[in-house]
């Protein structure tokens, strides 16, 4: 009996890590996408890239090179981990090995991934900005508008990840029913949900689009990281028409199930459990 809770424990734990990891890498990244990006206009200080460099003698440049060839190795290293453990046999591997902890599992490689990404990410300061905004006023409007659509983003973002059972998508979820013996979570949902969880591999897919492109400046290793990923999302979105019906039926669910009264929320929430 020890053992079983010794290891309930350590399932929680580990969730738990998990969990703060992921949140604190989230931050980290929006940090580093949006607003270290726009910080620089706001702020007034000196643009990230050499405009008075033409861009023949910049792509001669050994630093230039070292930087981009360091981006794009930490570019394919982190999709080389965030598809290579979701590919099916990998998976499965996984789910051997790991078990109910798979899930969190790939959320804490996918956020280690990203860390060291972040963290030796080198920026192409002797290159020309593809565009640059520094004419009166938009030199002020400009990224005070990239700053409002940036924010309004990453709420879109998170609020999608609570429509899609966030706890499920970190393997808090999981941990949990295993330690209460209810078994895989995945499995109490519908074809539709398992179908939907299946191709929809990142909700998030047009928000992240905007946030990666819309700048007030947009120098070399932006577009690296803006190509990179945006080739990566669109490969990875494949919706059809019966996921987008299914999605937009679940979102009617939670907006009825937020406006009830709190009298009928429980009772809602069976309904819809049981219909999903």
């Amino acid at each position: 009996m020890a053992s079983v809770t010794f290891r309930d424990c350590f399932l929680c734990v580990s969730a738990l890590i998990t969990f703060v990891f992921v949140f604190v890498t989230g931050a980290d990244f929006v940090r580093f996408v949006s607003f270290r990006a726009i910080y620089h206009n706001l702020s007034g200080a000196a643009p990230p890239c050499r405009d008075s460099v033409p861009w023949s003698v910049a792509l001669r440049d050994g630093v230039v090179l070292k930087a981009v060839a360091v981006d794009v190795f930490l570019l394919v290293l982190f999709s080389l981990q965030h598809s290579l453990l979701a590919w099916a046999p990998v998976k499965r591997v996984c789910q051997n090995v790991f078990g109910v902890l798979s899930r969190a599992m790939y959320c804490f490689t996918t956020a280690a991934a990203l860390q060291i990404l972040m963290h030796y990410w080198h920026p192409v300061t002797s290159a020309p900005c593809l565009w640059s905004v520094h004419k009166a006023p938009w030199d002020i409007w400009f990224p005070l508008i990239c700053f409002i659509l940036h924010f309004l983003c990453w709420a879109i973002i998170c609020s999608i990840l609570l429509i899609f059972d966030y706890p499920e998508l970190l393997g808090i979820k999981q941990v949990y029913y295993e330690c209460l013996g209810l078994g895989d979570p995945l499995l109490l949902k519908s074809e539709r949900a398992q179908r939907l969880y299946a191709h929809l591999r990142h909700p998030v897919c047009v928000e992240l689009l905007t946030v990666l492109w819309l700048l007030p400046t947009f120098p070399l290793d932006r577009l690296l990281l803006a190509v990179f990923l945006s080739v990566y999302l669109i490969l990875a979105h494949s919706l059809d028409s019966q996921d987008c019906t299914y999605l937009r039926r679940q979102l009617r669910n939670k907006l009825q199930l937020f406006s009830a009264p709190l009298e009928d929320s429980d009772q809602s929430n069976n309904n819809t459990h049981k219909q999903d």
